[in-house]
This record gives C-alpha cells, sequence and structure tokens, in this order.
C-alpha cells in the first residue's frame, strides 16, 4: 500500500485537466499535504491526521504574524516571502484532497469513507480591517497588527501616493491604479498597450500576468466578471498619460533593444513587470513612506472600502472589482462600509429625536 505522498505523486501524474488547474494542485500537494501526510499509509489515512494539519497550520500561522510584527527587520526579513495559510487556501487544500482520496476509492485502490469529506474548514474570507488612527497608535507602540487583511484609509492612501510621487515615478502610476480602481497585481502588470484609451476615459482588463512555477504567464481572468471595462477619473488619467510619456523616453533611449511586449506598465528596460517584484517594491516603498503594514493586494480592498463608505451602489463597485455576484463584495466589505453604517445611525437617532419632539 502507498503512502498518502507516494499516491498523489502519482496521481497528479495521471490527473487529467487544464494546466492551470494542476499547477494549483500540484502546489498544494507539494507544499502543504506531502509535509503534513506524506508518509502516513493511504488506507491508514484518519480525519484525526488532517484534524491536526489544520491545527498545525494555525501555529504556524501564528508564529508567522509574530515574526512579521517584531520590531526588528532582520527578524520580519526571515519571512519577508513568507505568508500564512489563511481559510480559502485551507478550504483548497482539503478539496484537493478530497478529489484526490475520491479517484482512489473509484479505482478500488482503498475501501472505506473518504476522510477528507468528513473535515470541514471555513471557506470565509478575513474580513479587511481599517487602519484606523487609535489602530496605527498601537501599531506604532506595540508592533501589532489587528489582522491578517488591513486597509488603508483614504487619506492614508492619498498620503502614501504622494510619497512614491515624489520617491518612485516609475511603479507610482500602478500603484495609483491599483488604489483608484482596484485592480488586481496580476491584472496591473499584465494590462495590454492597446486597452488603455485615455481619451475615451476608459480600459479593459482581459489580460493577467500569472506565476507558474518559476516562470510567469499571460492569460485570461479566470472568470467572465473579471474581463471588464474600467471607467477612469480624471487624476487617473493624468497619472496615465504622465507615465505614457515617461515610457516614451525610456523607448527613445533603448532604440532598436526596446522589447516588443504589446504591456502598458513595463520596466525601464521595456521588460515586463514580474508580479512578485512588483510587491516587494511596494512592501520597500511602504516602509520607507512609514506606513501601517498592508499588503498590495490590500490597496484593492482600500479602493473598495473607499468607494463604498463614499455610497457608490455595491453593484457597480462589484462591477469594478470584477466579482462575480453582488454577494461576494458585500460578504467581503459589510464589515468596513463605515458612512453607510454611520448614516443609518444618524437616521435611525433623527427619527427618534423627532418623535419625541411630538410626544412635547
Amino acid at each position: 500500500m502507498p503512502t498518502v505522498g507516494e499516491y498523489l505523486t502519482t496521481w497528479l501524474e495521471h490527473l487529467t485537466a487544464d494546466i492551470n488547474t494542476i499547477h494549483g494542485y500540484e502546489s498544494i500537494v507539494r507544499n502543504h499535504l506531502i509535509p503534513h501526510l506524506g508518509d502516513v499509509p493511504l488506507d491508514k489515512l484518519r480525519t484525526s491526521h488532517l484534524r491536526a494539519m489544520f491545527v498545525a497550520m494555525e501555529h504556524r500561522n501564528a508564529e508567522i504574524r509574530s515574526l512579521k510584527a517584531s520590531p526588528d527587520p532582520a527578524v520580519r526579513r526571515t519571512v519577508a516571502r513568507v505568508r500564512p495559510t489563511g481559510p480559502v487556501t485551507r478550504h483548497h487544500i482539503r478539496a484537493v484532497l478530497r478529489k484526490a482520496i475520491n479517484d482512489a476509492l473509484a479505482d478500488e485502490l482503498i475501501v472505506g469513507s473518504n476522510p477528507a469529506m468528513l473535515v470541514k474548514t471555513p471557506a470565509d474570507r478575513a474580513l479587511p480591517i481599517v487602519w484606523e488612527d487609535e489602530r496605527v497608535e498601537r501599531w506604532r507602540a506595540t508592533g501589532e497588527v489587528p489582522g491578517p487583511v488591513m486597509v488603508w484609509t483614504a487619506e492614508q492612501v492619498a498620503t502614501f501616493l504622494d510619497y512614491v510621487a515624489d520617491h518612485d515615478q516609475v511603479i507610482h502610476p500602478m500603484l495609483h491604479l491599483m488604489a483608484y480602481r482596484g485592480l488586481r497585481r496580476g491584472e496591473t502588470v499584465g494590462l495590454r498597450d492597446t486597452e488603455v484609451r485615455l481619451a475615451k476615459r476608459e480600459l479593459t482588463i482581459n489580460n493577467q500576468i500569472a506565476i507558474m512555477g518559476h516562470r510567469t504567464i499571460q492569460k485570461p481572468p479566470k472568470s467572465r466578471a473579471g474581463n471588464r471595462d474600467i471607467a477612469l477619473d480624471a487624476d487617473t488619467v493624468r497619472a496615465l498619460t504622465a507615465y505614457r510619456a515617461l515610457r516614451a523616453t525610456w523607448r527613445l533611449v533603448a532604440g532598436e533593444a526596446w522589447p516588443d511586449t504589446g504591456l502598458f506598465f513595463v520596466r525601464p528596460d521595456g521588460q515586463p513587470w514580474h508580479p512578485n517584484a512588483f510587491s516587494a517594491r511596494f512592501r520597500l516603498l511602504a516602509r520607507k513612506a512609514g506606513m501601517p503594514p498592508v499588503r498590495l493586494h490590500d490597496l484593492r480592498h482600500s479602493a473598495a472600502t473607499i468607494a463604498l463608505d463614499a455610497g457608490i451602489d455595491i453593484k457597480v463597485v462589484s462591477e469594478q472589482l470584477g466579482h462575480s455576484t453582488t454577494t461576494l463584495t458585500r460578504d467581503t466589505y459589510q464589515s468596513v462600509t463605515k458612512q453607510m453604517h454611520q448614516d443609518a445611525a444618524d437616521a435611525v437617532a433623527a427619527k427618534i429625536a423627532s418623535r419625541a419632539h411630538v410626544r412635547g
């Protein structure tokens, strides 16, 4: 009888699916399932093994967050490229193992029940938490980060973008676009030059750069909702127009060495941005600017939060983000749409006060 690790390795070799699905399965098997369950005989795998795996992940998550919050830069660097295993990833881990074991049962390699069917994992996304002044003050004093998904306020976003505009003109327009319109990282670096129509104040998202192992590929967004048109405000048009002029000077200097990538955002030598390099540049700038820590992806959360607080209809925000349903938008951001809740509180108070006056 093979071990879980031996079976999963063979299972992947014979799996029929699209390349992106196979790559995702391989990553989960290599990084999570084999390290935790690889030595267990396949026919001896029990729910207790799975529960122990998820408990170990939670302990490791706590350790990672503690190290990332350390005031010592050397300690933070030890986990600079390490991310906690979030609820969605844990849900995917269980789903991959469930499919693999179902295939083993179908092939009569083992008999009995599928332990992955009996262990539940929360698929809930961590809800964004706003860096309010009081939280920032405590973070500066203790290094404490309130949660895994933190977002900047509109004022903090403006402060950060002003800093980047003064210190890094190369990356400023990319961060501006993400912060204002909520693009994903891969969509930003994969934005096609032909899909940016500044005269019409719009662009189209129909391409992204994704990481596949040690290389990158260009591919369409993963859902129909991800393929979308984005309206641009006047400030963003000015930022992108200035960037296009800057890019023209880079191309003039490079001459015939300039590569034809077809991308709007490129490095000064004309080469595409690697998504991880983009994230690393963002983290460095945020740290130098003295900003409370957020991930690059959290600029997208800030854009959504600011839009909802401004009273923009949730359907419009959902379409802007490329969400397949407004349910996802509502579930993700219901805890941070503060202005709507404030308006509701004021309306209730006004109603009660008016009734009190009537009685008086």
